[in-house]
């Protein structure tokens, strides 16, 4: 079967192309081809070893069988209003030429009166599966019927290499109020004082680099590749993230991390994995303190939810059905 993917693939975002490497690798491993919708399909192909079309090509929604509509943060108007009609569009138009499509592993929200009456019209009858508890329960007052799933990004697997206990890895974000840049850079210095390295890594090349100037001072690493930053945080003893894909492929490493939530999505992993998390503009000296004094997450909710992204495939595939039939034959159990 041909599964095809569209989100906010091709724009040089590390955690948007964890999740694509995330959903491409499960999807090769059942025996699927993979066609992703991008803003730049010739590297999008040649980087994840899929098919890649122009995500504004409507006809390219001929050319799969089944439609995932995510992962990420797509349904939400905070950014703009035209992101969120764009990617209804999308669900629209494969509809309009009879695909099946599958909201996949998306957050919900934030939506104004306006985006929240969109989303309702246009996900109505459509199978529907979030990655978060937040989300579920945004959905459910919407009056939706959503399933539970997780993040993708958490099923990458981490490269082996030797974690280094006194590398923190420091990620911050554009686009935030300046005092929360100058907080995490205190959090920054407070950690070289207390003898750590500090990596600051930048997951949006091009639009996170207006921060340099703030963190001037400690080493800076740019890359949209995710295997970089999986490497990196495997590497690190330590992950303090603005950026939810700073988090998640912490969590997949196995790194211990702590949050600075720009965006309800970050808090709602955050508290999902029980990690230590602070809403801007944060307090530097308390965030210094989790990396110094090992304020880890709950390694069995990071372990429930890589299950609940395991089981978000069977469900979007349809295989959930078949599974449970198949070991339902002649078993005594319930």
């Amino acid at each position: 079967m041909v599964v095809g993917v569209a989100g906010y693939y091709g724009f040089k975002n590390a955690g948007d192309e964890a999740i694509l490497e995330a959903i491409a690798r499960e999807l090769k491993a059942r025996g699927h081809q993979v066609l992703a919708l991008s803003g730049d399909p010739k590297q999008t192909a040649k980087e994840h070893g899929i098919r890649a079309a122009y995500r504004l090509n409507p006809l390219a929604l001929l050319q799969a069988d089944l439609w995932l509509l995510g992962g990420g943060g797509l349904l939400q108007d905070a950014t703009s209003s035209l992101s969120l009609l764009y990617y209804l569009s999308v669900l629209r138009t494969a509809r309009f030429f009879r695909k099946r499509v599958v909201v996949f592993n998306q957050s919900l929200g934030p939506l104004t009166p306006w985006g929240e009456k969109q989303v309702k019209r246009a996900l109505r009858g459509v199978p529907i599966i979030l990655r978060d508890q937040d989300s579920w329960e945004y959905a459910k007052n919407l009056g939706l019927s959503p399933a539970l799933g997780a993040d993708p990004a958490l099923l990458l697997t981490p490269p082996p290499v030797k974690r280094e206990e006194d590398l923190v890895l420091v990620i911050p974000r554009a686009g935030v109020d300046q005092e929360a840049l100058t907080n995490l850079y205190i959090t920054a210095n407070h950690l070289v004082h207390e003898g750590k390295r500090v990596l600051v890594l930048l997951l949006q090349p091009g639009y996170d680099d207006e921060v340099i100037e703030i963190f001037r001072l400690h080493r800076v690493e740019k890359t949209a590749d995710p295997r970089r930053v999986l490497y990196l945080a495997a590497q690190a003893g330590y992950v303090i993230s603005m950026r939810l894909h700073g988090l998640i492929l912490a969590a997949a490493a196995g790194t211990p991390f702590a949050a600075l939530s720009y965006d309800p999505k970050v808090a709602a992993f955050a508290k999902e994995t029980g990690a230590y998390y602070q809403e801007l503009p944060g307090d530097p000296i308390k965030l210094s303190k989790a990396a110094m004094y090992g304020r880890y997450p709950d390694w069995e909710k990071v372990a429930a939810l890589k299950e609940r992204a395991r089981q978000s495939f069977d469900l979007a595939l349809g295989e959930a059905s078949l599974v449970k039939k198949t070991h339902g034959r002649g078993s005594s159990g319930p």
